[in-house]
């Protein structure tokens, strides 16, 4: 009876361990995460928008800012799991994110997508594009379009009623492989597009004015 090579099983569970999830929020502080938050440059005693409390990371929405991952990735799967605790409001996950305060001196290099309550799905280019289908109906006239200050930058997303009541907790999973970006809200298919313009990058949370708990961030390469 053959025994199995141990180079062979070693190898195996090297390849096995490259597709397990991993947390890139720890419940306990902020490692592997660094914060660009404008306000900060002239008064660093400004009190942080994002904290850890009762093990959920914290995003307070003020000042505003990103939390950014020390990493950069490519062709992963990201699973969010986030809801606004109090008053409905705007919050976004940056996928592909490279230059800091590339876009009205605030916001990173990257493709947003959108948490904004109402809004969970949809697309904003930031300094970076990407194409998806119906496109003018999605985005406005095609001489408006524009990746920059001023230019139809949003993509509305598929559906309006995935999102769940306000206070309840939301799944975003974010699936990035080569330049197609696809993203479900609970389940639904909300927006899926190809051609993006940067394959790879840091992940970025947003502060943008309202409070939301974060209390999952995975992450899972794909193959």
């Amino acid at each position: 009876m053959k025994t199995t090579s141990p180079i062979l099983i070693f190898l195996i569970a090297i390849l096995c361990s490259c597709n397990q999830p991993k947390d890139l929020f720890n419940g306990k502080d902020l490692s592997g995460w660094h914060m660009d938050v404008p306000a900060m440059d002239e008064n660093p005693e400004v009190e942080s928008p994002f904290i850890v409390r009762d093990g959920l990371l914290v995003s307070l929405g003020e000042p505003r800012g990103h939390l950014i991952t020390d990493n950069e990735y490519a062709d992963y799967k990201l699973e969010v799991e986030y809801r606004f605790a109090g008053e409905p409001g705007n919050c976004g996950v940056l996928v592909h994110a490279s230059t800091p305060r590339a876009l009205y001196n605030m916001f990173p290099q990257s493709l947003e997508v959108q948490m904004q309550h109402g809004d969970a799905g949809d697309f904003w280019c930031i300094v970076e594009d990407i194409t998806v289908p119906n496109m003018e109906s999605r985005r406005g006239p095609k001489d408006n379009w524009g990746i920059t200050e001023g230019k139809e930058r949003r993509i509305k997303n598929l559906t309006d009623d995935s999102e769940k009541p306000l206070g309840e907790w939301n799944r975003m999973t974010i699936e990035c492989k080569a330049d197609s970006v696809q993203v479900w809200v609970n389940g639904d298919l909300v927006n899926a597009g190809y051609n993006c313009t940067a394959q790879k990058g840091r992940l970025a949370l947003q502060a943008e004015g309202a409070e939301v708990e974060f209390r999952k961030v995975t992450l899972t390469k794909l193959q």
